[in-house]
C-alpha cells in the first residue's frame, strides 16, 4: 500500500511539474529577472541604509514578503484551478512546481520531513544574482531573501494554513544551496465576518 502511495505522489508531483513548466510558458506579463533581481537588490540595500541593524532588516524583508503573499496568492488561484492540494505534502508539492515556476521560473527540490514539514532547496537562488554580502552582513546574519519566506507564508495563512517558515541555510552565508523550512502549525477556522451571519 505505501509503494502505491509513493507512486501517486511521484505521479502527482510530476503532474504539477509539468503544469508549473506549462503556466510558465504561457505567461505573457513577465518581468525581465535581471530588472527584477537588481530593483530588489536596491530595496534590500536602502533597508540596511534605513535601519542600520541586520535582524530588523530581516524582520521588513519578511513582513513585506507576508504583504506580497496575501495578495500573491489570488492570482495564484485564479490562474491555476487544477491545482488541489490535499494535505500540507501536496501544499508544498504545488508551491515548489507551480507557485516558485509561475512567479520565479525556478522549481525547489521538495524534501519532506514527515506530514507536518518540508524544506524548499533553492540551487540557484535568482534574488541572489550579481550579489555579494559584505563581511558585517554575513556575521550579523542578513537574510537576503527572507522576502520569500514572508510571502510563503502569507500565501499560506490566506488559505487557512498557519505556518513558520524559516532559512536553514542561504547561498550567500556560504553555504551550498538556500534551505527554506516551512512548518504547520495550524489549520486556521475559516472566520465569516460578522455582517455576513
Amino acid at each position: 500500500m505505501l509503494v502505491v502511495e509513493q507512486q501517486r505522489g511521484r505521479m502527482n508531483a510530476n503532474k504539477l511539474k509539468q503544469y508549473g513548466e506549462d503556466q510558465w510558458r504561457a505567461k505573457p506579463d513577465k518581468l525581465n529577472a535581471e530588472l527584477f533581481v537588481m530593483t530588489y537588490g536596491a530595496l534590500v540595500m536602502q533597508l540596511v541604509q534605513d535601519y542600520e541593524d541586520y535582524s530588523a532588516v530581516n524582520k521588513e524583508l519578511d513582513k513585506m514578503g507576508y504583504n506580497i503573499g496575501t495578495r500573491l496568492i489570488e492570482e495564484f488561484l485564479s490562474k491555476n484551478p487544477e491545482v488541489k492540494c490535499k494535505n500540507f505534502n501536496d501544499t508544498g508539492e504545488a508551491i515548489a512546481k507551480v507557485g516558485f515556476k509561475t512567479f520565479l521560473n525556478i522549481t525547489p527540490e521538495v524534501v519532506h520531513n514527515g506530514s507536518n514539514e518540508f524544506t524548499l532547496v533553492i540551487e540557484d537562488n535568482p534574488l541572489n544574482q550579481f550579489v555579494v554580502l559584505p563581511d558585517t552582513a554575513i556575521r550579523e546574519g542578513l537574510l537576503y531573501s527572507n522576502v520569500l519566506a514572508g510571502c510563503i507564508r502569507g500565501c499560506l495563512e490566506m488559505i487557512n494554513i498557519s505556518t513558520t517558515v524559516d532559512f536553514l541555510s542561504d547561498e550567500l552565508l556560504g553555504q551550498e544551496s538556500t534551505a527554506i523550512k516551512v512548518k504547520l502549525i495550524k489549520y486556521l477556522e475559516e472566520q465569516v465576518p460578522s455582517d455576513d451571519m
